[in-house]
């Protein structure tokens, strides 16, 4: 069944204002940001991390460190998928031991990719704390996971789906919610 547009939720104002939303409320939570790393967990959680990096910096003036974090192998779905994952690299090039690790990632729904990322991040290190940060919270889920920083929550149902674009992956920032169309 072909998905169609339903409705825009985010336009790139929408995304910028609550990426500065989300950098505030880490600052506030970590009584600043002086143990604070990013992971952006691959693909549209990297770029989105990245600018929760430069908006830190702005309030901060702190250059704090970034690292990309793939967890296709660490995926629960890998022996039901049909074609082969593309495995990219992690590249978390410091020390997470003892750190507050705040994981970037566009959408939570059920969970299961964040229980994957922290799977990884825990195979780098011992991190003081794990933090998930996301653009979207649309619900659903089956594992009990929480964001502790939320840029929107957009209530679903299970036969839409929520599509983030960012320029530097597509071209234009915008969030779209799609579901089912007629034939």
């Amino acid at each position: 069944m072909a998905l169609i547009h339903k409705a825009t939720v985010m336009d790139e104002k929408a995304i910028r204002q609550a990426l500065r939303r989300i950098a505030h409320e880490i600052i506030e939570h970590n009584k600043g940001i002086d143990n604070v790393v990013l992971v952006g967990v691959r693909k549209r959680g990297v770029p989105l991390a990245e600018r929760l990096q430069v908006l830190l910096k702005e309030i901060e003036s702190i250059d704090i460190p970034i690292g990309i974090l793939d967890i296709t192998l660490y995926r629960d779905d890998l022996s039901q998928r049909q074609d082969q994952p593309m495995v990219h690299t992690t590249d978390v090039p410091f020390d997470i031991n003892g750190r507050q690790v705040v994981m970037v990632d566009d959408v939570l729904y059920t969970g299961r990719t964040t229980r994957a990322a922290m799977d990884a991040l825990i195979d780098l290190g011992r991190p003081a704390s794990i933090q998930l940060a996301v653009l979207i919270d649309r619900g659903h889920r089956e594992l009990p996971v929480r964001a502790d920083y939320v840029g929107k929550n957009v209530p679903t149902s299970r036969s839409e789906e929520v599509e983030v674009k960012v320029r530097e992956i597509d071209g234009q920032d915008q969030v779209d919610i799609l579901g089912p169309g007629g034939e």
